[in-house]
């Protein structure tokens, strides 16, 4: 079932719940997410940065749109950090239900502008639109892109983004980063900060750069008011080490040897994060 990122996210800011926002980029993958979705009965938003649709190339959206119609869960189909107007309007074009629009690295009132521009245009054909306020760290050159300082989100700031451009979610700045952190950082989210923003804006916030931060404190994020968390570089880890050891075998040169695997791994990680998410199960809800 298609919906768009408002819609479902509404349901989960109701019930305390995060959705898992996993980024796709092959067609293997997008089965493999949805499959386990079904299968733990959670709802799933489907995450495709500019640098994933520029690999996939953008005509197999068609597929992608279709895959998620026939889904037996919730599915909203998301673009992802998208850095310019005329991005989220291709995006829009398309197919996306959902957009992000990643002003996190302009002054304060340019990001507002450009938000609020975006929201404009999307809300005219029922798409929804997720803005981000501070900034998230990066860890190294595979990872979506991040500031080398982390800028955290201003409560007081968050509301008055919120007011002024009229966006259904927001992506918070609590300490993450995007990628696989090294050894010589340790990841610590400012939960307390997260309760205030929490406590400021009536809207469901969203945590990027979710892989690799401890579990525990991941889970209790989700408890303080986080509705989508984004996972790219743990279900790719796990897709690609399988990978790695299945392709030992040279031997080895279909896809139907070599995928089916690497989707089987990716799978366990991301019903982990169903899991930790307190996703399962919550399908029934919509």
């Amino acid at each position: 079932m298609l919906i768009n990122g408002r819609d479902l996210l509404a349901v989960a800011n109701d019930n305390n719940f995060a959705v898992p926002a996993f980024n796709i980029s092959d067609y293997a993958m997008l089965n493999g997410v949805v499959d386990i979705s079904e299968e733990r009965r959670a709802p799933l938003i489907v995450a495709i940065h500019p640098d994933e649709l520029s690999h996939l190339g953008a005509d197999v959206m068609a597929s992608v749109i279709a895959r998620a119609h026939r889904a037996t869960v919730p599915v909203a189909v998301h673009f992802d950090h998208g850095a310019s107007y005329e991005q989220i309007l291709l995006a829009i074009r398309t197919g996306f239900t959902s957009v992000m629009i990643d002003g996190s690295m302009l002054p304060f009132d340019e990001n507002v502008a450009m938000t609020r521009r975006v929201v404009e245009s999307a809300h005219q054909l029922g798409i929804s639109v997720e803005g981000e306020l501070g900034t998230i760290g990066k860890t190294d050159d595979e990872a979506e892109d991040g500031a080398a300082t982390i800028i955290y989100t201003d409560p007081e700031d968050a509301v008055t983004f919120v007011r002024e451009t009229g966006v259904d979610s927001l992506a918070v700045a609590i300490g993450t980063c995007h990628g696989i952190y090294p050894a010589s950082m340790k990841p610590e989210l400012k939960l307390d900060l997260l309760r205030q923003i929490k406590a400021a804006v009536d809207i469901p916030l969203v945590l990027h750069g979710g892989s690799n931060n401890p579990d525990a404190e991941i889970g209790e994020s989700v408890k303080l008011g986080v509705n989508k968390i984004n996972i790219s570089s743990d279900i790719k880890v796990a897709y690609h080490t399988k990978m790695r050891e299945i392709l030992a075998d040279d031997s080895l040169r279909e896809p139907n040897s070599i995928q089916p695997p690497c989707v089987e791994a990716m799978k366990v990680t991301a019903s982990q994060k169903i899991d930790l998410f307190d996703a399962a199960g919550k399908a029934e809800l919509y």
